[in-house]
């Protein structure tokens, strides 16, 4: 190949064009490569054009020379400016990679993307083709009032979508609620729609311009946590203030709200009916409202037995309140009964084994911020809550970590009773608590008639160990903390026969 033939811009032109669409095909699209192999490209072709005098930023089209070599600059003109535009076009979209927000602003991205095209486009016509830009402009003008009318609602959309990227009411990530009662978390944001995924897991579109004229509530901003409220109405058996001191203790014993802000118990409603409370409280996330709330309702339950109350009817309604079972005020009118009877670990147990276990238990009184169970110490029994709420706290240096809020119900102590182990925290009365306890030796006497109960007892403590490795190092292995081994371990340190194993 001569000298004079590399030295050929056409030649030039097109070995520059090929390794380009060569170099864009060997290192695919990734953004920051596409920036630089477009600067690359652009510079080089800025190189060549100077070099054999051609100015792509006027209209000279060379009008001496010949055909093939006008064709030739018009083009190579056309991909200057549009090389321009490409390496523009590229820092736009790289530089919202790096703000790592490339979905959030998708709609000001395709706008800033599309004048730097259009320009690059009206300079085409203007250097390249010589044509009048002004004139152009002018005579369009009526097609593009035509095109306006044809495209009023989607034109409607597009710049609705546009005011509402700038405005950022909203973001993908987001729950939003619209005044409709149409809810979802946003999931994409285009020129037309924003894409909604509601808690059924469909997706709603709804139109931009809708969007923009809908009053709207944001769940998730300016922060994560969301605010949930309950009512609960409750029997007028005792005066006010002291029902109103047993809802707080639902809201202290709740380990799936926030402790700041503080939940607050509000009287809303009082008649010879009901009294009506309002539990208004946090969650770290709206995911986690459900949750909470199904947490919450079952304290209630608990702490409303545990205090005596009753709940009431639904407002409007005639049917006076459930009665508690005539057996707990007559036949077994003894609190650590009817404690053992209102737990599901113990429902297995007959009647007679309930009333010997019961006849056993020791009641114990603690005063607010008492110590229970001391840390790294071991338990030698069973402790049912009855009343009131406690802290497990863990001390690790200067620091203390909450690890749970235990309730009228919850046990604690069996693995001081099961295997012998330590307690890995403090536990701590947040209210006046009362406990009954249940010593080893009948509990074992139990587990060898209902080995199942055993069972259990291995499944919950399983679960606590499980927990307590989110919040520090318990220093128990996966395969320790399993259910059948645990199970197997209390088994034979109380010498559960296998033959009675079920």
């Amino acid at each position: 190949m001569s000298w004079q033939t590399l030295e050929d811009p056409l030649y030039q032109f097109i070995v520059l064009v090929l390794a380009s669409a060569a170099a864009r095909f060997i290192f695919g699209r990734e953004p920051a490569f596409r920036l630089i192999a477009n600067f690359i490209f652009f510079a080089l072709l800025t190189v060549l054009l100077v070099k054999h005098e051609i100015a792509p930023y006027t209209s000279d089209m060379g009008k001496a020379e010949d055909l093939f070599r006008r064709i030739f600059v018009g083009v190579a003109k056309a991909v200057w400016w549009i090389g321009g535009a490409m390496v523009l076009a590229s820092s736009v979209r790289l530089f919202l990679i790096f703000e790592r927000k490339p979905r959030e602003a998708r709609l000001l991205q395709d706008l800033v993307v599309g004048i730097i095209y259009l320009g690059a486009g009206l300079s085409v016509v203007a250097y390249v083709f010589g044509a009048p830009i002004g004139t152009l402009i002018a005579t369009s003008g009526v097609f593009a009032i035509v095109l306006g009318l044809a495209l009023q609602s989607t034109l409607n959309d597009v710049f609705s979508g546009v005011a509402l990227n700038l405005g950022r009411h909203y973001s993908v990530g987001d729950w939003i609620v619209l005044e409709d009662g149409v809810q979802g978390r946003v999931v994409e944001t285009n020129w037309r729609s924003t894409h909604l995924l509601n808690g059924t897991n469909d997706l709603v579109i709804v139109p931009n311009s809708a969007l923009a004229k809908a009053r709207l509530t944001n769940l998730t901003s300016p922060e994560e946590a969301h605010g949930v409220s309950l009512k609960i109405r409750v029997v007028p058996s005792s005066p006010p203030a002291t029902i109103e001191e047993t809802m707080r203790t639902v809201l202290l014993s709740s380990n799936a709200i926030l402790k700041s802000p503080v939940p607050t118990v509000s009287v809303t409603g009082l008649d010879s009916s009901a009294i009506e409370f309002e539990l208004s409280f946090r969650v770290s996330g709206l995911g986690e409202a459900t949750a909470a709330r199904n947490e919450v309702y079952d304290l209630v339950y608990r702490h409303i037995k545990a205090s005596g109350l009753q709940l009431a009817s639904p407002a409007g309604s005639s049917l006076p309140p459930a009665a508690d079972p005539p057996e707990d005020a007559g036949k077994h009118p003894n609190s650590a009964w009817r404690l053992l009877n209102a737990i599901p670990l113990f429902s297995t147990l007959t009647e007679d084994e309930k009333e010997s276990l019961a006849a056993d238990m020791k009641r114990l009184t603690f005063r607010k911020d008492a110590l229970i169970a001391t840390q790294d110490t071991s338990l030698t029994s069973l402790m049912v809550v009855r009343r009131g709420v406690a802290v497990v706290e863990r001390k690790e240096g200067n620091e203390t970590i909450e690890l749970a809020r235990i309730a009228p119900g919850d046990l604690f102590g069996e693995r001081g009773v099961l295997m012998g182990a330590l307690e890995p925290a403090n536990i701590r009365a947040l209210t006046s608590v009362v406990v009954y306890e249940i010593a080893k030796d009948h509990l074992a006497a139990i587990m060898q008639e209902r080995p199942a109960l055993a069972e259990e007892l291995g499944l919950l403590l399983s679960r606590r160990i499980e927990s307590e490795k989110h919040h520090f190092s318990a220093g128990v292995s996966a395969e320790a903390s399993h259910p059948t081994t645990l199970t197997t371990r209390i088994r034979h340190l109380f010498q559960i026969p296998h033959s009675t194993w079920s």
